[in-house]
C-alpha cells in the first residue's frame, strides 16, 4: 500500500466528507467549527495526498468528481467506525474502575481519610485510590489531584465545590499536663498556662485576639506548623492546644477544657475540576467521601 494512503489523516477525511455532504466550504466549516481557509487547505491537502481531484470548484459551491463520489461511501464508513471507537471508549470510562487521586491536609489525611478510603475500597474494589497528604494548595486545574478535601472555600474558576458543613474545634490538654498544672476554669486562667502554637501561622494568635486576649508568637513556648506533629506535642504534655473536637474527645490521653471561650470552626469543602466531576469513578468516590465526612460536620 502507498505509504501516503496508509497514513491518511482522519481529520482530512472528515473535511472531505463535510464538503461532499454540504456542497460548500462555508456550510462545511460551520458544521466542523473551523474556518473556510483552513477547510480549503485541508481539501487541497487530501487531494494532493491521494493524487486525485475530488471536487469541481463551481460558482455555487463544490461538486464531486467521479473519484470524489466513489470515496463518499468509504469515508462515511470511516466516520461510523470512528464514532464506534468513541462510544466504546466512553463505555470503558463509564465503568467504575481506574484510579482516583485525592488530596487533603496532612491532618485530615491521617485522622479521617484512612477509614473512609477503606470503605471506598470495600464498596468499589475496582477503583484504586491515591492519597496525597499536603498542606499546600493543590491546583486541580493542572490535574495534580482529582478530588480535594479543603478546609476553606476554593475560588479558582472551572471547579465544582460543595460545602459539607463545619467541624467544631475544642481546647485540649494532656491528662498528665492537667494533673500537674490544674484544669483552667475561665479564660482568665489561661494566662498561667503553657500553650502549643504555630510557628509561622497566625490562626491561633488571631483566635486569642478575637476572644479579647492579646498575645504574640512568643506567648507560645512550643511551636509547630505541622498539624499532626502539633497534636502529638499536645498529647505529650507540652501545653494546651486546639484540635477538631471529635479528634480530641476520642483521644484517651487528653481531656477537653470547657471555659466558654468562643472558637472558630473549620469549613469542609469537596472540590473537583468541572470537566472531571462527572467521570463515573470520580463521581462515585465523591459520593463516598461526602458520606464519610458528613458525620464530622455540624
Amino acid at each position: 500500500m502507498d505509504k501516503s494512503l496508509s497514513s491518511l489523516d482522519w481529520s482530512l477525511v472528515q473535511s472531505f466528507l463535510a464538503v461532499a455532504e454540504t456542497g460548500s466550504l462555508s456550510a462545511a466549516a460551520r458544521q466542523l467549527g473551523t474556518s473556510q481557509p483552513t477547510l480549503g487547505r485541508q481539501i487541497k491537502q487530501i487531494e494532493a495526498q491521494l493524487g486525485a481531484e475530488l471536487f469541481y470548484r463551481q460558482a455555487r459551491g463544490f461538486a464531486l468528481t467521479q473519484t470524489g463520489a466513489a470515496l463518499v461511501r468509504p469515508a462515511q464508513a470511516m466516520r461510523d467506525a470512528m464514532q464506534q471507537i468513541a462510544l466504546t471508549a466512553a463505555g470503558q470510562r463509564a465503568r467504575l474502575e481506574g484510579t482516583v487521586r485525592i488530596t487533603a491536609s496532612v491532618a485530615t489525611s491521617a485522622q479521617h481519610l484512612p477509614r473512609i478510603i477503606a470503605r471506598i475500597r470495600k464498596l468499589e474494589p475496582q477503583i484504586a485510590i491515591e492519597l496525597v497528604p499536603s498542606d499546600d494548595s493543590r491546583n486541580l486545574l493542572y490535574r495534580e489531584a482529582d478530588i480535594a478535601v479543603r478546609m476553606y472555600r476554593p475560588t479558582q474558576l472551572d471547579l465544582v465545590t460543595q460545602h459539607l458543613g463545619d467541624i467544631p474545634l475544642g481546647i485540649f490538654a494532656a491528662k498528665t499536663y492537667l494533673a500537674e498544672r490544674g484544669m483552667p476554669q475561665s479564660p482568665a486562667d489561661l494566662a498561667r498556662h503553657d500553650f502549643v502554637g504555630f510557628d509561622s501561622g497566625n490562626e491561633i494568635i488571631d483566635g486569642f485576639r478575637a476572644a479579647g486576649l492579646e498575645v504574640d508568637r512568643d506567648y507560645f513556648k512550643t511551636r509547630c506548623d505541622d498539624n499532626v506533629a502539633y497534636w502529638e506535642l499536645v498529647r505529650a504534655g507540652c501545653g494546651i492546644g486546639f484540635a477538631q473536637a471529635d479528634v480530641g474527645r476520642s483521644d484517651p490521653l487528653v481531656d477537653q477544657i470547657e471555659i466558654g471561650m468562643p472558637l472558630p470552626t473549620l469549613p469542609v469543602w469537596l472540590t473537583a475540576h468541572e470537566a472531571m466531576r462527572q467521570t463515573p469513578r470520580i463521581r462515585r468516590v465523591w459520593e463516598l467521601l461526602e458520606q464519610g465526612l458528613r458525620p464530622l460536620v455540624s
